[in-house]
């Protein structure tokens, strides 16, 4: 059974950063991806950024480019989001999720299973 426990959020001022965890377990999809999505009160959940389980490609939304990094550990079984110079904007619930294929990993119907999410604040 795959599960996905996200870490990291809290309350932070316009401009400073945060970094969410999400740790994995019961994840072998060879040529899947590990996602953050988030969603913001009223508003639909969109894809932020995966990386590739097995070349460690990336992908970011526009909105985040430049300002969040996603990397994930040697045992490839954590995944962290590095969150800088962050905007009100950025308030919401950010969700982990796993999925078979890397090219999916933008799209919230494209993910297996997800994380119950943290959230995030950002005061301006």
């Amino acid at each position: 059974e795959v599960q996905l426990v996200e870490s990291g959020g809290g309350l932070v001022q316009a401009g400073g950063s945060l970094r969410l965890s999400c740790a994995t377990s019961g994840f072998t999809f060879d040529d899947g991806a590990i996602a953050w999505f988030r969603q913001a009160p009223g508003k639909e959940r969109e894809g932020v950024s995966c990386i590739s389980s097995s070349d460690d490609s990336t992908y970011y939304a526009d909105s985040v480019k430049g300002r969040f990094t996603i990397s994930s550990n040697n045992a490839k079984d954590t995944v962290y989001l590095q969150m800088n110079s962050l905007k009100p904007e950025d308030t919401a619930v950010y969700y982990c999720a796993a999925g078979r294929f890397f090219g999916l990993c933008a799209l919230p119907g494209g993910m297996d299973y997800w994380g119950k999410g943290t959230l995030v604040t950002v005061s301006s």
